[in-house]
């Protein structure tokens, strides 16, 4: 499986190349697009620092969501990454990963001049995004 894995990134990376070069990698031309948080509680102004919907299941189908729409073409399906962006699995569990999350899908990641990650603050809201945790943390590995 892990050869596997590391063929398709390969061959991933050789294709994102040949298509349009570094930009291939960041997330493009494709717009975020925006979750509806209908049925989930509002959080108001103040940024929550660890996720309230954890175990919300309103919240997972809202985060699976917009997980999909948003994050997928990157992060892939089922939070399975095919080495282009962190496999999204691994990271911190609980309160303790809550803090990262949050500061990446608000900001955004660039490395060396070039966005890998676009921030998302402003076209999701806190409750999109804290759907999306609960969503990425019902896919890691035991």
């Amino acid at each position: 499986m892990r050869l596997f894995r590391g063929l398709a990134t390969c061959l991933t990376i050789c294709l994102a190349l040949l298509a349009g070069g570094e930009r291939s990698f960041a997330h493009g031309d494709v717009s975020p697009q925006p979750v509806d948080t209908t049925g989930l509680d509002n959080l108001g102004e103040e940024w929550r620092e660890t996720n309230p919907y954890r175990g919300n299941k309103k919240a997972l189908e809202i985060g699976s969501s917009g997980y999909n729409q948003n994050c997928a073409r990157c992060h892939g399906l089922q939070v399975i990454s095919g080495g282009l962006a962190p496999d999204l699995r691994y990271l911190e569990k609980g309160d303790e990963g809550d803090e990262w999350f949050i500061e990446r899908i608000r900001h955004g990641a660039t490395i060396n001049g070039a966005t890998r990650m676009p921030g998302f603050e402003g076209t999701l809201s806190q409750e999109a995004m804290w759907a999306i945790r609960t969503y990425v943390e019902s896919q890691y590995e035991e």
